[in-house]
């Protein structure tokens, strides 16, 4: 959105000059792409122009993706056309709304689209939507996308849909709008900018670097500043240090997404004085800074990113893409002549583009609403990016332990209840338990809470314990309107709040954040295998079962940010898989051998075990075959090896249907060939008396059995008449002879209808290699005689003929060969 409260209605902006154009190609093709570049005045122009053009009877959605941005659009439109927000143009965000029947263009977050689309598929009563910003790509974007072009294709024909932005991807987009659809081009209004690299010194903390470009700042350029930072902590840290430095006649504002609206909206006034902005990618695009001359970027960015492996999301600092650096160094010549300063060196690369949300977010939200469209097949919507198969099955998985979706991947009973809620699948079915516990009040400030995210920075009890009236102030007043209207959603009261089942519910939502101490302070194990920690002096360090509401998503070990305990009887009572004992086999790696016990448990974490008395053929097979193939290797004798390594030469010769015996594909093949042989094998040791080979080979085809041993021989019979053992644990193979045994031997033998050549090691009378050859032929013509030089006056028992070729062979020395 490039919005700005010092334009006038009546300044005239770049984007005019294409608006006909756009009226026309809207008309005759009912979509269409704009890329606008940064002060065209798109945000504001192009709705108001379009909703002149529509019948009466016809409404528009502007979509916006910030809340922030979306009151401040709707404000200065309406301000345009001489009304009160909520006449002409109006505005919806989640939990308010400014809008009458006389509303034409509804500015909304990009959320609310997704909850009209599933309530009134028909958009009776709109004539388009239109998306704006879209190169910020944020999940809720995607999918509205994706579903507007399901209806425009199924059910409304005429839904126009208009995708703007300043940077978009226009192929990708074409793909699956059609390529037919128009792409209007519309240059910005911007001044020059002038652009300076400050790398920071080795070792330089960043907040002594940052204030000493807003020093060089301050002393060589008029206006106010701009610093971008990643996150609302770097924002205070850096504030706390311009509070000490700054004059009197110069002030510092933050600028983020956690502030509370008027404290935002008074950072979009222009002021009187000078001004420092310390503000996240808010920003970046969404809405513009008056009086902003100078830009001061960190390149950085602050981004959750989900793991599907894990099922947590962890908060990343990384440094921020080509796209996001030309915005953010945009802000500084919107009015007038700016001057940019990059805390990078020019010669540090960026990625030319960010990810896509739909590429690192956490897709249960996505699986819900896909599942509530009626789609169990994603790719029969049209992505700009398809969402990727393993996030979107954790997201599934995780609405199965939820039970609201089925194992055909649509809605539950319960789950077409918990679609009722504006939330995430999780809140909602909280919402739905708390109203079988009678504790609906406690809903309200829970859900609220952990939707504003108070929960991360303080003990949530505690929190939920000193919750705010009516009469608070700054953030806390947020989580007190948001209460209030979940409040009024569920048609109860906020007071009074019996805080008992508190663990209940939180369990009910987060049945995959079980965790059990694991007898170090501070230590836990998740009920998804997971290691997580709390520091070792936290009040819940000891607790033996938590159910774990926020942690990151650390591979190694996670770090918990909040967690309440639970005791193991409401576990019991509320998991039925708690309450049945089962057979629990594994591998011990200590002990090498499997172990057998009776468990009650919740997953992996053990609630009470017994040892098993009898153990069941079967899954102790299959317990043994899971742990060989964990543990990658088998005790293979040399004799086995020899059998691997002609399999593995014929198989790379002829392929098919010799095997793969590759460790890899062996395992993978385990249950085949070993697993029949594996009965009553508790111990590695029992393991290694097997014989493997002997197995392995008894699972070829006999035919085969029969065809190995002429096409990869285990010996060679040599011109002396011994049969020497072919070595098959190289390739190609080694024949290790005695050089007078092969006199009269003319061309190296061959294995493998004679594609290989053996390689020959001829040794020395004291069977020491004295040549490695695959071409005996050409050894007899030129290095044998070399070598019979050499070795002739040290083994003079032994024959050295001139004519190898025509010599009697023998392993014997030369009185030994007379006599016989």
């Amino acid at each position: 959105m490039t919005l700005s409260l010092e334009q006038t209605p009546t300044d005239p902006l770049p984007i005019e000059q294409v608006l006909d154009d756009l009226v026309i190609q809207l008309s005759q093709h009912s979509q269409a792409i704009l890329v606008a570049e940064p002060g065209a005045g798109k945000t504001t122009r192009v709705p108001l122009r379009l909703i002149q053009e529509t019948p009466t009877q016809g409404r528009w959605l502007l979509l916006e993706p910030r809340r922030v941005a979306t009151r401040l659009a709707a404000t200065y439109m309406a301000q345009h056309l001489g009304e009160n927000v909520g006449q002409t143009v109006g505005y919806r965000v989640r939990g308010e709304s400014r809008v009458s029947p006389k509303t034409r263009l509804e500015v909304i977050t990009q959320g609310i689209l997704t909850r009209w689309l599933q309530d009134d598929p028909m958009l009776e009563g709109v004539a388009g939507i239109i998306f704006d910003e879209f190169h910020e790509r944020s999940l809720e974007a995607d999918l509205g996308l994706a579903l507007s072009l399901d209806i425009k294709h199924g059910l409304r024909e005429d839904l126009q849909l208009l995708v703007m932005s300043a940077t978009l991807d226009v192929n990708a987009l074409l793909a699956v709008m059609g390529e037919s659809t128009p792409v209007i081009a519309c240059a910005g209004r911007t001044f020059p900018i002038e652009t300076h690299y400050r790398p920071p010194t080795r070792r330089q903390p960043p907040v002594d670097h940052q204030l000493n470009v807003i020093q060089e700042a301050l002393a060589q350029t008029s206006g106010d500043i701009l610093v971008f930072l990643p996150g609302q902590a770097e924002i205070n840290r850096l504030g706390q240090a311009l509070t000490a430095q700054l004059p009197p006649h110069i002030e510092w504002h933050a600028l983020h997404g956690q502030l509370p609206l008027k404290t935002q909206q008074a950072v979009l006034h222009a002021s009187d004085q000078r001004r420092i902005i310390l503000a996240t990618d808010i920003a970046e695009s969404s809405l513009t800074v008056p009086g902003v001359r100078v830009v001061i970027d960190a390149g950085k960015v602050r981004s959750p990113r989900f793991s599907a492996r894990t099922g947590l999301t962890q908060l990343d600092t990384f440094s921020i893409n080509r796209a996001s650096a030309d915005q953010r160094r945009g802000r500084a010549g919107r009015v007038a002549p700016g001057v940019a300063y990059r805390l990078w060196s020019a010669e540090e690369p960026l990625p030319a583009h960010g990810d896509p949300a739909i590429q690192q977010d956490d897709l249960t939200t996505l699986a819900f609403e896909l599942a509530r469209w009626g789609i169990a097949d994603p790719s029969h919507l049209s992505w700009v990016t398809p969402p990727p198969p393993a996030a979107l099955a954790q997201g599934r998985q995780l609405l199965q332990k939820l039970e609201l979706l089925a194992k055909d991947n649509t809605l539950t009973a319960s789950g077409r209840q918990a679609s009722r809620w504006p939330t995430h699948p999780r809140l909602a079915h909280l919402i739905e338990q708390a109203q079988k516990h009678h504790a609906q009040s406690l809903a309200c400030w829970l859900v609220a809470a952990l939707e504003g995210q108070f929960h991360r920075t303080t003990d949530l009890e505690t929190l939920l314990a000193q919750r705010p009236g009516s009469q608070t102030q700054g953030t806390l007043r947020h989580w007190y309107q948001q209460a209030r209207l979940w409040a009024k959603r569920l048609n109860v009261s906020l007071e009074p709040v019996d805080m008992t089942p508190l663990p209940r519910l939180l369990a009910a939502a987060f049945p995959d954040r079980i965790a059990q101490y694991q007898g170090e302070a501070g230590r836990f194990k998740l009920v998804n295998g997971m290691q997580s920690r709390l520091p070792e002096h936290h009040p819940l360090a000891q607790s033996p079962w938590l159910v774990v509401v926020d942690a990151d998503g650390r591979a190694d070990q996670s770090r918990i940010y909040q967690a309440v305990a639970i005791d193991l009887d409401t576990l019991e009572t509320d998991c039925l898989e708690t309450q049945h004992w089962h057979t629990h086999l594994y591998w011990s790696t200590t002990a090498e051998r499997l172990i057998g016990e009776q468990v009650r448990s919740l997953g992996p974490l053990i609630i009470q075990q017994k040892p098993l008395t009898e153990w069941p053929e079967e899954a102790a097979r299959q317990a043994l075959l899971k742990a060989l193939q964990q543990k990658g290797t088998l005790p293979w004798s040399d004799h086995d090896q020899q059998l691997l390594g002609r399999l593995s030469l014929l198989h790379e010769q002829l392929g098919a249907p010799w095997p793969d015996v590759s460790p890899e594909a062996l395992m993978t093949s385990l249950d085949d060939w070993l697993g029949p042989h594996l009965i009553g094998i508790t111990r590695f040791s029992e393991l290694a008396r097997l014989p493997l080979g002997q197995y392995l080979l008894e699972s070829l085809p006999w035919s085969q059995q029969r065809e190995l041993d002429t096409l990869a021989p285990t010996h060679i019979t040599v011109p002396s008449g011994d049969r020497i053992r072919l070595d098959y644990r190289s390739t190609p193979p080694v024949l290790a002879v005695k050089l007078q045994a092969v006199f009269g031997l003319s061309d190296t033998p061959k294995v493998v209808q004679g594609r290989i050549a053996v390689m020959m090691h001829l040794l020395s009378p004291a069977q020491r290699p004295v040549q490695v050859t695959q071409d005996l032929a050409n050894f007899w013509r030129q290095g044998y005689f070399d070598v019979k030089k050499d070795l002739k006056g040290r083994y003079p028992k032994h024959p050295w003929p001139d004519d190898p070729l025509v010599a009697i062979p023998t392993l014997k020395t030369q009185k030994a060969a007379k006599g016989r």
